[in-house]
């Protein structure tokens, strides 16, 4: 049962989103990166609080993904893109993005903090950032 409201254009996007920001990371990567932008669907708190929807979780402005302003995230989606945008709109969750509302490929190590939010864990390029639960708690 899907933990936001979506429509098949929205799963496109997202898929598109997953596949432009992590197709690196593999499968579970492009899983991780869809679970950030379902949290911030989901919450309604920090950066995030007019964000009810996936196009406008996509397209946010500023504090969005750089994936948008670039070419390959306007190619048309592939199924199996799909599929991965509709199990984290299913709400499954992958650790360490599970909690978390940002991720960013550092050139070194994870930093402990990036802009006061903790790192949760790294996959492979990407490290993860999630809020307290005090100031987040519908995660």
């Amino acid at each position: 049962m899907a933990v936001v409201p979506f429509t098949e254009k929205d799963v496109a996007l997202l898929a598109r989103l997953l596949r432009a920001e992590a197709e690196g990371d593999g499968k579970l990567g492009m899983l991780m990166v869809g679970n950030v932008g379902i949290n911030r669907v989901i919450e309604d708190c920090l950066d995030f609080t007019d964000i009810r929807n996936i196009r406008e979780m996509v397209y946010q402005s500023p504090g969005g993904f750089e994936a948008t302003q670039m070419g390959y995230f306007y190619q048309r989606a592939r199924e199996v893109d799909k599929a991965l945008a509709r199990r984290v709109i299913n709400g499954e969750r992958f650790h360490p993005a599970s909690r978390s509302l940002w991720f960013f490929r550092p050139d070194g190590p994870c930093p402990e903090q990036w802009f006061g939010q903790w790192n949760t864990g790294r996959y492979k390029s990407h490290c993860f950032f999630a809020p307290l639960a005090a100031d987040c708690p519908r995660l």
